[in-house]
């Protein structure tokens, strides 16, 4: 199981979303995706923040209790992103999903481009399909 890595059960083709969007438009991405949060890219796919189901609510809230549309994206967005790369473990990121970390991290490549994301039912999956084949070999 040591050779578990990220980029081989990430999420290639995870919700972005931009500075730029509404966080209205943002919570309609994210509900239609099922992840707890995103990704924030620039024009270059390079990932620039982090936005969470938490940080919408929050907002949202606000603004219906204000009566208050305008806020965007880059407004409440996290700029301080824990993400990984496609050779780093599976396990490894199992063990930091133990505490309370996110739920979904965004996968870079060495320059910064978005190139994937996982999340906890990700990193269950691998973890089930290598004991599932663990088991199978064993008998």
């Amino acid at each position: 199981m040591e050779s578990l890595k990220v980029g081989d059960y990430m999420n290639t083709h995870p919700v972005t979303l931009t500075r730029d969007m509404t966080v209205a438009q943002a919570v309609e991405k994210l509900i239609a995706s099922h992840y707890p949060g995103g990704p924030v890219v620039d024009g270059r796919n390079r990932l620039v923040g982090f936005l969470s189901e938490q940080d919408c609510l929050a907002k949202m809230f606000e603004s219906g209790y204000y009566n208050e549309q305008a806020a965007r994206v880059e407004d409440i967005m996290r700029t301080e992103v824990l993400s990984l790369k496609p050779y780093e473990s599976v396990l490894d990121l199992a063990q930091q999903m133990l505490g309370p970390k996110p739920k979904v991290y965004p996968i870079v490549d060495d320059d910064g481009v978005l190139v994937g994301s996982i999340c906890r039912a990700d990193v269950l999956r691998a973890i089930d399909m290598q004991l599932r084949d663990g088991y199978k070999n064993a008998g």
